[in-house]
């Protein structure tokens, strides 16, 4: 059992000693405990993405968000709707902005510092088919990617399909959809027959598309989605960055890839259900 010496709070400044019974008097070096507590931790600034907020009580809420250089952060704004705060105002989703956080070892969510919002997207939020597609955009980036893990390329696709949605949600949808997929490395195997490799036929004007398998095949089979090959061939011309995308084959395809994440996570979510309503 230890107990400290006389002389209250100020022992604990600098050469503050314990006693241990059974023990050789010790001393606790005050400035080594501060280092290992302060390495502990990560002050962290980044531009950052909203995705999902909740309330916590009734001046903070819990913040997920999509930072462009550290990946998902999610953290716990204390006094964030609190006026005259340092949140300007609390957060929402589908605003872009500059994030604040310390990040410490072992805690499931990070403590949120400042917030400087930036852009609301406000045509995205104005018109309703691109919202749809907007919230739907959010609620995948945060499903298929992990906390703390960047991914540069995902924020500025996201960032991009945040502004562009009203002029085509379809075009750009798929756009976004693909680029995630790519990301993450679950991108569908559409230049040839996923389960034997072979050439896909150029003459054929329906092919089988097989989430177990991970992407196209020539021959539909039991519980395969039947896709024109027009549809596949629009989705060939992404991957290979030179796409064409006009015409209905590319909400087919934008369709497509959703039906594909759809198997990915087992979830026909909320959030697809609204953006894609002609999905069973």
């Amino acid at each position: 059992e230890c107990r400290r010496r006389k002389g209250g709070r100020r022992a604990l400044g600098a050469g503050s000693r314990w006693m241990c019974e059974g023990s050789p008097r010790s001393e606790l070096p005050p400035r080594h405990t501060r280092a290992l507590y302060h390495a502990s931790m990560s002050r962290l600034t980044d531009a950052a993405i909203v995705l999902r907020r909740w309330d916590y009580s009734e001046t903070s809420q819990t913040v997920s968000a999509l930072s462009r250089e550290h990946g998902l952060v999610r953290g716990l704004a204390k006094g964030a709707i609190r006026p005259g705060g340092t949140f300007s105002g609390g957060f929402e989703p589908l605003t872009c902005g500059h994030l604040g956080w310390i990040l410490k070892a072992g805690r499931e969510l990070a403590i949120l510092t400042e917030w400087m919002l930036e852009d609301v997207y406000w045509p995205t939020r104005q018109d309703a088919a691109a919202n749809r597609a907007a919230i739907y955009a959010v609620d995948l980036t945060s499903r298929l990617l992990t906390d703390q893990d960047p991914h540069p390329a995902v924020f500025d696709a996201l960032d991009q399909v945040l502004r562009d949605l009203p002029e085509s949600p379809a075009t750009h949808l798929l756009t976004f959809q693909w680029r995630l997929l790519e990301a993450v490395g679950w991108r569908p195997v559409v230049e040839h027959d996923a389960v034997t490799g072979a050439a896909l036929p150029e003459d054929a004007d329906v092919l089988g598309f097989r989430s177990t398998a991970g992407g196209v095949v020539t021959v539909p089979g039991d519980g395969d989605w039947r896709v024109r090959r027009e549809t596949i061939t629009l989705i060939e011309a992404l991957s290979a960055g030179e796409p064409n995308m006009d015409g209905p084959a590319c909400a087919r395809a934008s369709g497509l890839l959703a039906v594909y994440v759809r198997d990915l996570i087992g979830e026909h979510t909320e959030a697809m259900r609204h953006a894609f309503p002609e999905i069973a």
